[in-house]
């Protein structure tokens, strides 16, 4: 076949590229890509990481004797019991209050919009420690908290703010509608994340409204809810350490306790981190479970963490011919 001068035959590099797929092929040597940037990059950082290291294990101010005699003594252990509980509830309070104000966000009724927005707007907007200052000097607005029947003058309940707004009482409340605000917003962005197609289908099969969010938005909507939740949670372990401003006794106040008697400050707060991130790394792994059960059908699965540092560490990579 003749071509234009300037042209390429194609057929004929075809059939050359063919033929060099045999023999003279298998004569070829693979090497492997060499990535030296890598290399120095993770000896820098390693050399750094090593420089601090040193740096702490070999002053001689830091006694690393007391934090092993420190880290299961009867104050730590409290507090850490106490900073557990008080996440879980707290996060638990929170979630549910950000299920109902994504909700009222949703609505069609302006009223509740405008309540839901109000309250996300001022728990977001003003610093979670004077939040918790706040509840916890109400006693000196309200004297006492009373519970009547309107127009009867029948109380229920009365009882002195000083003896009900406790440390762990004002803590509670404290972090649970800080965040339920931010869950209002983690919720609502998972639900607007499912296709609105999902909810006309929904209508038109019958299911009321009440329904077609239980049954068909929710369940859709936990997997993209469940990470930032995760998130939220680890964060709200470490943000309980606020409350020891308001004498609650959690890790840190346990920490602060014993530092206040023997002056090893910095001991007492390696110990405190030491426990913060056993905890956190203990939630992580579970969040990781969780989010890899829910990513079941999805397009992309959550990595396990073996194939994370797998992909981390794989410096070389075959070159193809």
């Amino acid at each position: 076949m003749s071509t234009e001068p300037g042209q390429r035959d194609v057929s004929t590099s075809t059939a050359v590229v063919a033929e060099g797929t045999g023999a003279e092929a298998e004569g070829l040597v693979v090497v492997p890509a060499r990535y030296p940037g890598r290399w120095v990059a993770a000896l820098i950082a390693l050399g750094f990481l090593a420089i601090v290291i040193s740096a702490f294990a070999t002053n001689e101010k830091i006694d690393w004797g007391a934090i092993p005699k420190y880290m299961f003594s009867a104050p730590i252990l409290t507090g850490l019991w106490h900073t557990i509980m008080l996440t879980l509830l707290a996060q638990g309070i929170g979630i549910l209050l950000g299920i109902f104000a994504a909700v009222m966000r949703l609505s069609e009724n302006p009223v509740s919009r405008s309540i839901a927005w109000l309250y996300v707007w001022f728990f977001r907007g003003t610093p979670l420690l004077v939040q918790l200052i706040f509840w916890f000097n109400l006693g000196l607005v309200f004297s006492t908290i009373s519970l009547k029947i309107p127009l009867l003058d029948v109380t229920l309940f009365s009882t002195s703010t000083n003896s009900l707004i406790t440390p762990f009482a004002a803590a509670l409340l404290g972090l649970a509608l800080n965040e339920g605000a931010y869950m209002s917003e983690i919720v609502r962005g998972g639900l607007l994340g499912i296709d609105h197609g999902q909810t006309e289908a929904a209508y038109a099969l019958g299911m009321t409204p009440r329904l077609t969010l239980r049954r068909v938005v929710l369940p859709q909507a936990i997997r993209i809810i469940i990470p930032p939740t995760g998130n939220e949670l680890i964060n709200m372990l470490k943000t309980t350490s606020l409350a020891s401003v308001i004498a609650y006794d959690d890790l840190l106040h346990g920490a602060q306790a014993i530092y206040n008697q023997n002056l090893e400050t910095l001991e007492l707060l390696m110990v405190a981190s030491a426990w913060y991130l056993i905890v956190t790394s203990l939630l992580s792994i579970n969040q990781f479970y969780l989010e890899r059960h829910y990513a079941k059908g999805a397009a992309k699965q959550a990595q396990s963490l073996l194939e994370v540092w797998k992909r981390a560490f794989h410096w070389r990579r075959p070159v193809g011919v």
